[in-house]
């Protein structure tokens, strides 16, 4: 299964601080780190979404490079998670104030 972390470019158009060391910091963790044009999350931007076909998709917002950390723990959480949900959001970090939606899977 691939697992997509999407930065929306739009947020992030000078920020290449931000998007430079997104990149470094999942680097080591498999999840295709990708940008695309805006995410409707303009009021709080940089927003940042995670998605995997069958999986819950979480959407977050005011991302700075304070957030590195705490998004590639996420990555790889939510890689090892089966269906993309937490028992607990305390496993997100101070990405629990941050998010702007959790979107739950579509099974077919």
């Amino acid at each position: 299964m691939t697992h997509h972390a999407i930065l929306c470019r739009t947020c992030a158009t000078g920020r290449a601080d931000l998007t430079q060391a997104l990149h470094a910091a999942l680097a080591g963790i498999k999840v295709v780190v990708s940008q695309t044009d805006c995410m409707s999350g303009c009021t709080r931007p940089a927003t940042m979404a995670f998605r995997a076909a069958g999986k819950t998709a979480y959407l977050f917002g005011d991302l700075g490079p304070e957030d590195l950390a705490d998004l590639a723990r996420f990555a790889q959480l939510y890689i090892d998670s089966h269906d993309g949900n937490f028992a607990d959001a305390r496993v997100l970090g101070n990405l629990r104030m941050k998010a702007i939606a959790r979107i739950p899977a579509i099974s077919d």
